[in-house]
């Protein structure tokens, strides 16, 4: 890559005082890795160059942390917010007051709005019928706009958001125009999009959801009901499918189960496939891996061009860095990208929570309603929030 290094005080596109702003915090089953401070940033840029310009950054003479951290935006097309950090940090342990809400949630859109939108695109995913080159699923998602009295602090929404053993958690700074005040994504991921070490790589999609109910015998229903499904069965392969359509040429082995599995959080049941593989050529780094599969049909749908299009024609909040991806990449080609769902972009006393559902021709629209309900909950609850009056 040509472009010049850019130093963190020198940073336009993250904007001034950058360096002194950026923290980066993961808390993950592979590793635990808590930076501070801003020594240089990667060349901003889509998610298909990704690879090449974090393999550039690291043939340079390195001082500090040979270490990229930071995240991918959705949209494949967008810049992305990588830097070399300063430090490595001791890990953040208080926790703050739950912040107090200045108002009730705002849905974005509203549920009858949102069922309406699942509705046509139900109606479209019909349609298309055998035509492999339509759309035949679509992740469609909505958000919740809540305000506090005053800012809210990030890193201990992620210690709360912690809580739960089977997430991963995140805080990762966000750009912001010159001014503003700092913005960060926070959340709590369940979802691994690869990882890398050495020549090994590993993938660990979700896709078919179900809420999980408080009462055990119910609970239990509703897993065993997610596992019967036809149509979470079909909506997660069509994930596992392009992921191993993706791995496949670079790798000599390449295994995945043929049925799904459950998979548990907190606050959801999902189905999830584990896939495993060996490089071919172990120079392919992590970051390369990470920019050739996102977005994967888990948060966009397939094809990916015309459910982005059709993303962008419906949804009526930008994701940004919503159903992106966080993590990091290092100087030997290793890294673990987690995909960030179960977020929310923070900034001052103002939070936007966001959730999606996967959106294929079988599809209830009532259904999808409370899926994205759900799904909001991780948050909700580590914010004190009834998400009864959020929707």
């Amino acid at each position: 890559m040509n472009e010049a290094l850019a130093r963190c005080d020198d940073a336009p596109s993250l904007e001034t005082g950058f360096a002194a702003l950026a923290r980066f915090r993961l808390r993950a089953p592979t590793r635990v890795l808590d930076a501070e401070g801003c020594l240089a940033r990667l060349p901003p840029g889509p998610a298909a160059t990704l690879g090449a310009r974090v393999d550039g950054f690291f043939a340079r003479p390195i001082d500090g942390p040979a270490l990229l951290v930071g995240a991918l935006p959705f949209d494949p097309h967008r810049d992305d917010a990588l830097f070399q950090p300063a430090r490595l940090g001791a890990a953040v342990t208080a926790t703050a007051p739950l912040p107090v809400l200045a108002g009730d949630a705002v849905p974005e859109p509203d549920a009858q709005a949102y069922a309406d939108a699942v509705a046509h695109c139900v109606a479209r995913l019909q349609a298309a019928g055998d035509d492999a080159r339509a759309l035949r699923k679509l992740v469609l998602a909505r958000s919740l706009r809540v305000d506090a009295a005053a800012a809210i602090d990030p890193f201990a929404l992620a210690v709360r958001l912690g809580v739960d053993p089977s997430v991963s958690t995140f805080v990762a700074p966000l750009p912001v125009a010159s001014g503003d005040a700092p913005a960060w994504l926070v959340g709590a991921t369940p979802e691994l999009l690869v990882s890398r070490r050495g020549a090994a790589v590993a993938s660990h999609p979700l896709a078919g959801s179900a809420r999980r109910l408080r009462d055990a015998g119910a609970d239990a229903r509703a897993a065993e009901a997610l596992q019967a499904s036809r149509k979470d069965h079909d909506e997660h392969r069509l994930v596992v499918e392009a992921i191993l359509d993706g791995l496949a040429p670079l790798c000599s082995r390449l295994q995945a189960p043929r049925t799904p599995s459950l998979h548990a959080t907190a606050t959801m049941w999902h189905l999830g496939t584990r896939i495993e593989g060996t490089l071919k050529d172990p120079a392919v780094s992590a970051a390369t891996l990470a920019g050739l599969l996102h977005p994967t049909p888990a948060v966009c749908g397939t094809p990916r061009d015309a459910a982005l299009a059709a993303i962008r024609a419906l949804e009526p909040v930008d994701r940004g860095f919503y159903a992106g991806a966080v993590g990091w990449a290092d100087a030997a080609g290793d890294g673990d990208w987690y995909v960030s769902i179960r977020c929310a972009h923070v900034q001052g006393p103002a939070m936007r929570l966001f959730a999606g559902a996967g959106i294929v021709a079988g599809s209830q629209p009532a259904l999808e309603v409370d899926e994205t309900a759900a799904k909001f909950r991780a948050l909700l609850d580590a914010l004190g929030i009834d998400d009864v009056r959020a929707v």
